[in-house]
């Protein structure tokens, strides 16, 4: 294998030796490669660029030190853990206060906040006693001065009571129809607060899915009775009146343009009231990548015409980012890469990204090293709220095992926003290339279409727990050096499903396929035949391991392909998951698959769960390799493996 596919896995050999000296470096390489690095706090070669001022570290006036004290007494773990979380207190206790007065104000947001965290666990009988230095907090005076030879002793006691059930539920006003049950509040169930808010918050925004913008709950009686140890509760509703969406404002710029972000919103005044439509707005605006936030100020009155005015404030991200980072494979060397971009070149979100890559170093001599460069240019909102203009032009050298190349390409394209998970792109691009594979060498200026539909229904892009994603791409090609001419047609689908109600066991599946038609092997470009096999599709098995191969052991390509993964993410920790899996591919010759071909892989992964996605590190075993062939694969990288 010679390759590390798409600069993304780290593929390693079995030599246990070598595999332990490589596993983090390739773990760290890749999540460095992944994550975007701010422009304002990078570090290259002992440069500082662009490096933020340095905060200034806060002072603390008449610093008082304390020491504190949680008792809880029998209380189960998970009650103890959550006041401990919620002591400030606790938290803060190395953290020295301002003067006696600071100390007194601590104590007393620090009651409130375990009161409140009682509260969440449906205990309202409990109690939170606080001494400070020995005296009952409620009798300590708002001036008094405690000494400061040794920190002061903090003793919170906490006295749990019982857990309370719901007893009396009842709505009314606007009820519309709502049913407590519908929101959790049961009689006999668990009256935790938590429960009560969230049942709130539905059903204020159940009624604003009725094109109810200022709905709100005008009024709660709740009551506790200690004797029965039940809470009983009365809400009323206020829906308010059915109104339009008005005109949609902008906050908060700095370099963009205020109207065009307005306007790619997409929000059309006069349109009946939906919150999902202030959502989906929102997300598109996040999706620009301009912002570190976009939030919609509350309004409390319509405007003056009866119409719902929609107001985001945001705020600017640095305009320009830098990253760097490196591959390494004991068999393809290492690699370095890096990329400048810049997110606002105009005021509209235009995106410039300038990226090159350098692989095989030390594997390889100078003039066989692989290199890859790429210019991308993005303007949202071309051709309206709802379109993308994409071009790029891109260069590349390079050596895997299946062919020898070196191109030059370009092409530019337009994706149109159908609804909020569907896409559809169509393009036009030109393709320069000098091949050398099992079938001698050849120029080819390739002119194609690419046209590509996406339905993407997951509920997170990087660690999906439910939904699917479906993939649809026919790309016409003429060869104009040889006048052959062929159409690609490739198709890719997953789906996630939750085997357990916490989302701990997540059953995923994946199945993917294609063919090429018009053109025989031969006619086809290397490059632009089917490969099979790595960490992108079947494990075990080196990049373009799966498939037809010529005498001398390299891969040939083919015009039709077929590969299937089917995995079981357990979560063991908070941080931690296991992945066994088993992935099946082909890769045939013709433009229909044959079954003979068929190559399997087994094997287990490990998820280190991150903010930005899981790191990934997955182990392959080929069930049925061939004579020369790894006997398995590590490989690692970021994000789930589909």
């Amino acid at each position: 294998m010679k390759r590390v596919e798409q600069g993304q896995y780290c593929v390693m050999p079995v030599d246990s030796k070598v595999l332990s000296r490589l596993l983090l470096p390739c773990l760290a390489v890749a999540a460095l490669l992944l994550v975007p690095i701010p422009a304002q706090a990078i570090e290259l070669f002992g440069l500082k660029l662009f490096e933020p001022e340095a905060a200034e570290e806060e002072v603390v006036v008449d610093p008082v030190s304390y020491a504190v004290s949680l008792e809880t007494g029998n209380l189960d773990e998970d009650l103890t853990d959550a006041l401990t979380q919620a002591s400030v207190l606790v938290k803060d206790q190395e953290k020295p206060v301002s003067g006696s007065l600071g100390l007194l104000v601590k104590v007393r947001d620090d009651r409130e906040r375990l009161v409140a965290a009682l509260y969440e666990s449906a205990r309202y009988s409990g109690t939170v006693d606080i001494t400070v230095a020995g005296r009952p907090f409620d009798d300590i005076p708002p001036d008094a001065e405690f000494s400061r030879g040794v920190p002061i002793p903090v003793v919170i006691r906490i006295e749990p009571g019982s857990v309370y059930r719901f007893g009396k539920v009842e709505l009314t006003g606007d009820v519309a129809g709502l049913d407590p049950l519908d929101f959790g509040l049961q009689t006999g169930s668990n009256a935790n607060s938590g429960a009560i808010i969230g049942a709130e918050d539905a059903m204020v925004e159940e009624l604003k899915k009725s094109g109810h913008p200022l709905a709100r709950i005008s009024d709660r009686e709740i009551v506790a009775d200690h004797s029965s140890r039940t809470l009983d509760i009365v809400l009323e509703l206020a829906a308010g009146p059915v109104a339009p969406f008005g005109a949609t404002s902008v906050s908060g710029t700095e370099d963009m343009d205020p109207g065009f972000v307005a306007e790619y919103a997409d929000i059309e005044a006069g349109r009946t009231y939906d919150p999902e439509e202030v959502k989906r707005a929102r997300d598109r605006l996040i999706g620009l990548e301009v912002f570190d936030s976009v939030s919609t100020q509350p309004v409390e009155n319509l405007d003056p015409d009866g119409s719902y005015p929609v107001a985001f404030k945001v705020k600017e991200r640095k305009k320009r980012y830098l990253g760097i980072g490196a591959t390494l494979s004991s068999t393809d060397g290492a690699g370095i890469e890096g990329y400048w971009g810049h997110r606002n070149l105009f005021g509209r979100a235009e995106k410039l990204r300038v990226e090159a890559a350098v692989g095989r170093i030390g594997e390889a001599s100078v003039g066989q090293l692989d290199y890859n460069a790429a210019i991308l240019f993005e303007k949202p909102g071309a051709f309206g709220p709802l379109t993308k203009f994409t071009s790029n032009l891109r260069a590349s050298f390079e050596h895997p095992d299946a062919y020898d190349r070196s191109s030059v390409s370009g092409g530019v394209g337009v994706v149109y926003e159908l609804t909020r998970r569907q896409t559809v792109s169509v393009g036009l691009e030109l393709d320069w290339s000098r091949v050398t594979d099992s079938f001698g060498t050849a120029k080819h200026l390739i002119a194609s279409v690419p046209i590509e539909y996406v339905v993407d229904m997951r509920d997170n892009k990087l660690n999906p727990s439910k939904g699917y994603r479906l993939l649809a791409r026919i790309e016409p090609a003429h060869d104009i050096q040889s006048s052959a001419s062929f159409v690609s047609i490739s198709g890719a689908a997953s789906a996630y499903l939750a085997v357990d109600r916490a989302k701990k066991v997540i059953l995923a599946g994946r199945v993917a396929g294609g063919m090429i038609v018009g053109a025989g092997l031969t006619s086809i470009p290397a490059h632009r035949r089917f490969y099979s096999g790595g960490g992108g599709s079947v494990r075990g098995y080196s990049f373009q391991g799966v498939g037809p191969k010529d005498a001398n052991g390299d891969p040939t390509g083919g015009r039709s392909f077929g590969e299937a993964s089917l995995e079981l993410r357990i979560q063991i920790t908070e941080q931690i998951g296991l992945v066994p899996f088993i992935d099946v591919g082909t890769v045939s010759t013709g433009s229909t698959l044959n079954s003979s071909s068929v190559r399997v892989g087994a094997g287990l992964g490990v998820r280190y769960l991150t903010p930005v996605g899981p790191l990934r590190i997955d182990a392959g075993i080929p069930l049925n390799r061939r004579p020369g062939e790894n006997t398995f694969g590590v490989y690692a990288g970021i994000g789930q493996s589909f």
